[in-house]
């Protein structure tokens, strides 16, 4: 027999996971995060076939979230994330800045050099935490600093598992300006970099950003969201001789941070 669309609603929405949550917010969760992965804006239709779901629940959860603020419909139909994610979104990140400064601060203690953590923010790195060398000649960049990913060892390195196809839309979307006469400025050569950090492990900006600065940047593997590491330094620090020392340091304070990011799921 078949129920009333509030009857299913009802069920819908107390029904648990297999995981033992609820089914509906697992769902609306994952509709979020796939309208995220196809760029922020997406139709029914679209939802509908990527997800699995039949359209009548996804129209129904899409009118909650609309109401809730958290997704909108734009005038041609289609739906959009919403302003309020910002807010939650601005807040994880200084969390997750948060957690990440104590590791941040052994890599300075271990390596010398200013520490980083940026996360990969729609098209642009931001970067979210930093401690700084104890040097009198250290690098600083303000928490909150945007900068294009192709001229930084973090934007490299968050990038460097993503599809060539997406890299490319990204820089097309970008630009590529030149921040010094040494960034890379073509898309073949941001792709032949990406190749270089995937064969070897970790990143290099070398002066790039700024002339007479070099940081070595390597992804945090399984971050909730996409973030990476960095040290930054003088060029005359941070040599040839010196990044054979710090990146196996980067590489396991990447590994402890995600062991750490992966423990806060409150299991």
């Amino acid at each position: 027999m078949p129920t009333s669309s509030a009857s299913a609603r009802s069920t819908d929405a107390a029904k648990p996971s297999n995981g033992g949550g609820v089914q509906s917010l697992e769902r609306a969760f994952d509709l979020l995060e796939r309208m995220a992965d196809a760029g922020g804006e997406v139709g029914l239709s679209e939802l509908s076939g990527s997800s699995g779901l039949p359209l009548p629940t996804i129209h129904r959860l899409m009118r909650t979230l609309v109401a809730c603020g958290y997704v909108r419909q734009q005038p041609n139909r289609r739906y959009a994330l919403g302003p309020r994610l910002i807010r939650l979104g601005e807040s994880s990140a200084r969390l997750l800045g948060t957690w990440a400064r104590p590791y941040l601060a052994r890599l300075v203690e271990e390596t010398g050099e200013t520490a980083n953590m940026a996360l990969l923010d729609g098209d642009e790195i931001v970067y979210v935490a930093q401690v700084p060398s104890k040097h009198s000649m250290r690098m600083f960049t303000e928490v909150g600093r945007r900068v294009l990913p192709h001229s930084t060892g973090v934007g490299k390195a968050l990038l460097a598992d993503c599809p060539a196809e997406e890299v490319r839309a990204l820089l097309a979307r970008t630009g590529m300006p030149a921040a010094t006469e040494k960034t890379i400025t073509t898309p073949e050569g941001f792709l032949a970099a990406l190749e270089q950090v995937r064969r070897t492990g970790y990143a290099v900006d070398d002066n790039e950003q700024e002339i007479g600065v070099r940081c070595l940047a390597v992804p945090v593997p399984d971050s909730p969201t996409a973030a990476a590491i960095s040290i930054s330094g003088p060029a005359g620090r941070v040599t040839e001789a010196a990044t054979e020392r710090i990146v196996p340091v980067l590489q396991e304070v990447a590994r402890d941070l995600s062991a750490a990011l992966a423990n806060t799921g409150g299991h």
